[in-house]
């Protein structure tokens, strides 16, 4: 696909979403709608909406590209082709609702292939940008419920415990997240872990983290903080 045809896919999504509501339902629906490249093979399509992603100035239209992807998330087969592509659009998130929606994508894909995964999140643990922090942590479990298939306790704890002092506001949240989502699945463990240094957990990561806790050991974990 050439620039030029691009760019005018790009125009067709910035039109249509410029003249919709700005809510997550009325998006949803436009997207069920189509455009005019929406026939197109899967590979094709993500060709353009990696393209909308990564030029759009309306965070509307990348939406769209995003949503895009949400709807192929039972598609096996796209998700692993898409991954070498989709790995990319993470340089551009700079909030935490972009972020957390490529979590909810990565997640997916880190159940088909772990170790490819794995070895970006480690990356991403290690960066200067707060966006690429948060995202290592966050789609190591994302909403635990969702997940068919869950990493061993020690592989998460690592990547969660290296941010445990970062000292980023949004980074902090993730933290939080990621303990109170490892308590779900490895309850016993987490809970050990906590005990073990809740002295260290900030109060930003302190109430997600023992959130789903029992109400007598939340309280045995704040009298240690003390």
């Amino acid at each position: 696909m050439d620039e030029k045809y691009l760019k005018k896919r790009l125009t067709e999504v910035k039109e249509k979403v410029s003249k919709t509501p700005k809510t997550a339902p009325a998006h949803r629906k436009l997207l069920k709608q189509g455009y005019s490249f929406s026939e197109l093979p899967s590979s094709e399509q993500l060709i353009i909406w990696d393209y909308i992603w990564k030029n759009s100035s309306d965070s509307w239209a990348s939406v769209h590209a995003f949503l895009y992807l949400e709807s192929k998330m039972k598609d096996k087969e796209f998700l692993l082709d898409s991954w070498k592509t989709i790995k990319h659009w993470q340089k551009t998130v700079d909030n935490w609702g972009s972020c957390d929606g490529l979590s909810k994508i990565y997640t997916k894909i880190l159940e088909l292939i772990p170790e490819e995964v794995l070895k970006q999140l480690e990356k991403w643990n290690k960066s200067n940008n707060l966006w690429d922090r948060r995202q290592s942590i966050v789609s190591l479990l994302y909403f635990s419920r969702t997940k068919k298939v869950i990493l061993p306790f020690d592989t998460i704890i690592k990547l969660t415990n290296r941010l445990l002092d970062d000292k980023e506001y949004y980074v902090q949240k993730a933290v939080g997240w990621s303990l109170k989502e490892l308590y779900n699945v490895y309850p016993k463990e987490t809970l050990q872990y906590l005990e073990d240094n809740i002295k260290k957990i900030s109060s930003i990561a302190f109430s997600p983290a023992t959130e789903k806790l029992e109400k007598k050991n939340k309280e045995k974990l704040k009298k240690i903080r003390k």
